[in-house]
């Protein structure tokens, strides 16, 4: 039979269709379906699953749990376990493999951290909660880079501007320093503890006053991030990342911001807050320079000496006419709670004024959002 180029080429698609089904047949037969993690059901509970046949024990541990939760596999090689009903939030979770800490690799979000990145997942709430994106208008993120003469690199500084902010306007705005704690980068706050979401649905409320909100790099050493550096055990390095920090941000920042945005430049327009590391540069920068700084908050703070009187060698009732709020925070089932009551006592002893907030929660940025939560709406009152 004599075939025709028409022919020839009906038989060439059809058996390459035919070629393509077989293929796709096979790899569908050998191939697993993929895994779904993590899993949030209706009651708030979730299932993790991680596909590793090979591996003798796996488990799951979430921010803010005690004990790491045992998983159990399945004649597929897929490892599984369902959580008791979590509170809506933002967690930060990883799997232990044989004892080797890994993300879950059917999850995208990470959360971003120097030295102990996790995955992170949403376990959603009502909008009445303050990190709920919600149906209000929403600021903007700016991110900046320089080179910094105090530190010797390249760093960079994120700012928020709340909604209506206008660069041609006249309308100039109170400024937030908000600081984030040790291993973590400068997109933390944002990142990680949602502080946009939260002034953007605390200002549409009436409930905080727009603001810029500035959040740093936290480092005045970057050696500290190095392993075994000593930070927080060696006194020398601990304090020349706190000085050089506080050097940096008052040298180089605050200059940069109040250059590029309409901002209030008097310190009663100038708040400072931070957690864990970052808390107690809130504290050492504000309470140190109350030239610069009227409203001062610190949550879970972590790194600071316990000689108090030689970090604050200035501070005494006097310093109360400067200081329009001194707010000290931190979570009872943190492991800093007595460092941060022996300050506030010694706070007390010195006859300053300051609020002493515990709430419950460990060292974790469930406690964190919450208390920026609070401290935002007291600013600039």
């Amino acid at each position: 039979m004599k075939r025709t180029p028409l022919t020839l080429a009906i038989l060439f698609l059809t058996l390459t269709a035919s070629s393509t089904a077989s293929s796709q047949n096979t790899r569908s037969q050998t191939q697993p379906p993929p895994v779904v993690s993590p899993e949030v059901h209706a009651d708030r509970s979730v299932t993790f699953r991680f596909r590793a046949p090979n591996v003798k024990e796996v488990a799951v541990s979430i921010e803010g749990s005690s004990k790491p939760l045992p998983m159990q596999k399945d004649d597929q090689g897929v490892w599984s376990v369902t959580s008791d009903p979590l509170a809506p939030d933002y967690y930060g979770y990883s799997f232990t493999a044989d004892g080797v800490g890994l993300f879950d690799p059917s999850n995208h979000s990470i959360k971003p951290n120097f030295l102990y990145r996790a995955s992170e997942m949403h376990v959603p709430g009502p909008a009445s909660l303050s990190w709920e994106i919600g149906a209000v208008p929403h600021g903007e993120i700016h991110h900046h880079f320089y080179k910094s003469g105090v530190v010797g690199d390249d760093r960079g500084f994120f700012v928020y501007t709340p909604p209506g902010y206008d660069p041609r306007g006249n309308q100039r705005y109170p400024v937030l320093y908000l600081l984030h704690g040790f291993s973590d980068d400068a997109s933390a706050w944002t990142a990680v503890g949602r502080a946009n979401v939260i002034l953007d649905n605390l200002i549409a409320q009436g409930n905080a006053k727009p603001m810029l909100i500035v959040m740093p790099l936290g480092y005045g050493e970057p050696k500290v991030l190095e392993p075994h550096s000593g930070v927080f055990h060696d006194p020398v390095i601990t304090q020349r990342n706190f000085d050089k920090f506080r050097e940096a941000l008052l040298s180089e920042v605050i200059p940069q911001v109040e250059s590029a945005y309409l901002v209030k430049k008097d310190r009663n327009a100038r708040a400072i807050a931070g957690l864990s590391m970052g808390g107690s540069e809130s504290l050492l920068t504000g309470l140190n320079t109350l030239n610069q700084f009227a409203w001062i908050g610190a949550f879970s703070s972590g790194g600071i000496s316990p000689e108090f009187d030689k970090d604050f060698p200035a501070l005494d009732s006097k310093s109360n006419q400067q200081i329009r709020l001194l707010w000290i925070a931190c979570g009872t089932d943190d492991h800093l709670i007595d460092l941060n009551r022996n300050f506030r006592n010694w706070l007390a002893s010195k006859g300053i004024k300051h609020a002493d907030i515990e709430t419950p929660g460990a060292h974790t940025w469930m406690v964190w959002r919450r208390n920026l939560t609070e401290f935002a709406p007291l600013l600039f009152r």
